[in-house]
């Protein structure tokens, strides 16, 4: 549901001009409308009723009051409101941004943990043997296809939550995911054995719930609302310790790195193929969803085995060079 039109503080219209200018460019900015909606809501409760009330001092506090564990989160929040009054400056509205404080510094990005096929079936098997719960039924077929999805395509764990029926085209062995991120659509090809997984899971479906309205979710526990991206992460990380992860001082993979190990996955199949990895790029990147190859880049993690197949492919070009050296 969006909070558009929910605003009523003394920003209350520069926010709903801002976000009508940034989706205009494309940009979804779901999560920023919530924090601009923090903020609509502490200026009223100050009472502040003027321009000339939203100062340092008052946005300040304003940050202080949603406390923010994390450097990246608590950046987040700052830009957000960094992007709305400068936005504002530039409209007229204010003369300057009253906005003074800095953004926290971060660690360096978290590397991804890439999971090889068998840590993969391992998982797929784990999950197909949850037990169904009285409010969760279907609940180990569910998550296997989610965990599945997000291996075989790629697929963001939003993206997973929020397919419907009707995205499912067996006969063409195509998913379409609508409205992604950045508000960008695609159709994916699957193979068969995904086809096989997709329509057993239809089935099984169908014999809960009935035939299903085209727009229904794909994934859902009472045949109405989505199984949510929050219980598709949970439940991924319950069962990390049974695929051997938790150790002292190891690091644990995220839902995500399924996404990121799809990606390793394929760039080390084109090496192992023959193929130029520089050849494909765009077509990984627009099957991925991405706004351009930059963002690809950051999920081509390297591996032991892309090392491999890299050391491989330069030997052919190194080998004169080394011999005429020996």
């Amino acid at each position: 549901m969006s909070l558009q039109g929910r605003y009523s503080s003394v920003l209350a219209g520069a926010m709903e001009q801002f976000l009508v200018h940034k989706r205009a460019l494309g940009r979804r900015y779901d999560t920023e409308e919530r924090h601009l909606l923090l903020l609509d809501r502490f200026l009223l409760a100050e009472g502040i009723a003027s321009l000339d009330g939203v100062t340092p001092q008052r946005l300040e506090e304003f940050l202080l009051s949603r406390p923010r564990r994390s450097p990246k989160s608590y950046n987040q929040l700052l830009g957000a409101v960094r992007r709305l009054l400068d936005w504002m400056v530039v409209q007229g509205m204010l003369a300057h941004s009253p906005l003074r404080a800095k953004p926290r510094r971060e660690t360096g990005p978290r590397l991804p943990v890439i999971l090889d096929p068998s840590r993969v079936r391992a998982l797929l098997d784990l999950a197909s043997q949850l037990p169904d719960w009285s409010r969760a039924p279907l609940r180990g077929a569910s998550y296997r296809l989610a965990f599945a999805l997000m291996y075989a395509l790629g697929l963001r764990v939003a993206e997973v939550s929020h397919l419907e029926v009707q995205d499912v085209d067996l006969g063409q062995k195509l998913l379409q995911i609508r409205d992604g991120k950045f508000r960008k659509s695609r159709l994916l090809p699957f193979g068969p054995r995904l086809g096989q997984a997709l329509e057993g899971f239809l089935a099984l479906r169908r014999r809960r719930w009935g035939p299903p309205r085209a727009e229904a979710p794909l994934l859902t526990f009472d045949g109405r609302r989505p199984v949510s991206a929050n219980r598709i992460s949970s439940t991924f990380q319950l069962l990390l310790p049974r695929l051997g992860f938790g150790a002292p001082g190891q690091r644990c993979p995220r839902a995500h790195d399924l996404r990121h190990s799809f990606a390793v996955g394929t760039l080390l199949r084109w090496y192992r193929e023959g193929i130029d990895p520089a050849d494909r790029l765009l077509y990984l990147s627009t099957f991925l969803g991405h706004a351009g190859l930059h963002s690809t880049a950051v999920y081509l993690t390297i591996t032991a085995d892309l090392l491999d197949e890299a050391n491989r492919r330069f030997e052919p070009f190194a080998a004169p060079a080394i011999g005429s050296t020996s």
